[in-house]
């Protein structure tokens, strides 16, 4: 799948791109209690770009530059714009060059 490709609610999203940048990460309160860190990276590929929410270990996980691969993400609309998430059953890779 593509990245241009994507549209909101979308489930089971598999799709590799190139991280271009990461946000610092910055703590949120959960609805379920306690808080977590996340980080705002941006990924492309040759369609487009799109954002994706890293949270804590997985902010560790990548670096700007890498190539990445996402299995069983999800897509939903914050403040109007798409973003792409890993959630609790989706995969990072990072991948060789």
């Amino acid at each position: 799948m593509k990245i241009n490709e994507l549209t909101n609610d979308m489930r089971h999203v598999t799709i590799e791109g190139k991280i271009e940048k990461i946000s610092e990460p910055r703590t949120v309160n959960l609805r379920a209690g306690g808080s977590a860190l996340v980080a705002d990276a941006m990924i492309s590929d040759d369609t487009g770009s799109i954002k994706l929410s890293l949270w804590d270990d997985q902010i560790k996980m990548v670096k700007e530059g890498d190539k990445i691969s996402i299995e069983n993400g999800y897509t939903q609309a914050f403040r109007g714009e798409n973003s792409l998430n890993i959630g609790r059953y989706g995969k990072i890779a990072v991948l060789d060059e």
